[in-house]
């Protein structure tokens, strides 16, 4: 997010009437600028490509399914999850600023809501952190349980938001059972042609840059995609932060007004998170 000082008339004219007009070229598509004023003032913005302009964003203080942005980086990252042009969108921090939760909370919000995608895919790289515990019993669905279990995590916490203290778990049945959200391990996603659906591949760091290629491919029409991970968080030995798929999108789809991207340097989880993250 850039940063930039404004005159009181400049900023006065953003926020009455919600554009900042003759922009000079360098912002990227969908790219958002933290506005100051003299007097302490400030807004933010987001630069639409096809009108060259600055549009002052949404607080989104209401917020969806219970969960509201906590600062200026989730408000930017609910705007680009519920914008319906932009189809490609990366969220990249460390570990407890949101993305995964925010990212899931949107995409319950287009399915279920506003009906505009049939279904969720979540996807996750298999890379465990230490030792493998070698294999495990089961069906792929009970194998996929266990890797998927932060997915699980965060919507279990959504579903008590949205429902109140008690009645999460009947919020989340409700959701399992209407088969609009599915679980799905990275390795299987190839071959499969995905329309009107609203994908997230978590930890997408650690994958490699031709399987990221072999995911985004398989996006149809109507779909929309979010990357969410950490390149200084990598398990995969054959990566690093500079050669991960999440790095290599982010380079190469900057400059297109379909895809928007977010950093995140806050960590909202907990204050020994927070100080974990800082420190450790």
């Amino acid at each position: 997010m850039k940063k930039q000082s404004v005159t009181k008339q400049e900023f006065d004219t953003f926020c009455t009437q919600g554009v900042l007009k003759n922009i000079k070229p360098d912002y990227f598509p969908n790219e958002y600028c933290h506005f100051t004023s003299p007097e302490n003032s400030s807004a933010i913005g987001k630069f639409n490509e096809k009108k060259k302009q600055l549009e002052i964003l949404s607080s989104y203080q209401d917020g969806v399914w219970g969960i509201k942005p906590l600062n200026e980086e989730q408000q930017c990252a609910f705007d680009l999850l519920l914008d319906d042009d932009i189809s490609l969108v990366t969220l990249v921090g460390q570990a407890g600023t949101g993305k995964t939760l925010l990212a899931l909370t949107c995409a319950l919000t287009k399915v279920f809501d506003e009906t505009l995608y049939n279904r969720i895919l979540v996807s996750r790289p298999i890379m465990p952190l230490g030792k493998d515990i070698g294999y495990l019993p089961g069906t792929k669905e009970e194998k996929i349980f266990h890797w998927m279990q932060p997915i699980y995590d965060n919507l279990e916490f959504i579903c008590e938001n949205t429902s109140g203290a008690g009645n999460g778990n009947e919020t989340k049945k409700w959701v399992m059972d209407s088969e609009k959200i599915e679980m799905e391990a990275v390795t299987y996603i190839r071959g499969r042609s995905l329309a009107k659906t609203f994908m997230i591949i978590d930890e997408a760091q650690n994958l490699s840059p031709h399987e990221m290629k072999t995911i985004i491919s398989r996006a149809g029409k109507g779909t929309k995609v979010v990357l969410t991970g950490d390149p200084t968080q990598i398990d995969n030995p054959y990566l690093d932060k500079d050669s991960n798929a999440l790095t290599y999108v982010v380079g190469k789809f900057k400059a297109h007004g379909l895809y928007g991207h977010m950093v995140f340097n806050k960590t909202e989880r907990s204050e020994l998170a927070a100080l974990a993250a800082k420190i450790l």
